[in-house]
């Protein structure tokens, strides 16, 4: 089955092969090519390492401990007495 590519650079996967690897939305999947010169689509494997890659905003995430007043925070910005 042919499909196009998108100017983003996007396809569609088309449905008989998203129901044969099980595939849902928000799933992930690997790419590769073998020695033919295929590529060949497979479902991500879950596991700790992916699941860490996909929240990688959590070690930065949180709240600041400092109580500053936005006037005052303004002033020390610019510098101000």
């Amino acid at each position: 089955m042919a499909t196009t590519i998108t100017s983003k650079g996007q396809v569609t996967i088309p449905k008989h092969i998203r129901d044969a690897l099980q595939l849902e939305p928000g799933n992930s999947v690997d790419f590769s090519v073998n020695r033919e010169g295929e590529v060949v689509l497979h479902r991500a494997q879950k596991g700790p390492a992916r699941k860490a890659a996909g929240d990688r905003f959590a070690a930065v995430r949180g709240r600041a401990e400092v109580k500053w007043r936005t006037g005052d925070l303004m002033k020390l910005l610019r510098g101000e007495r």
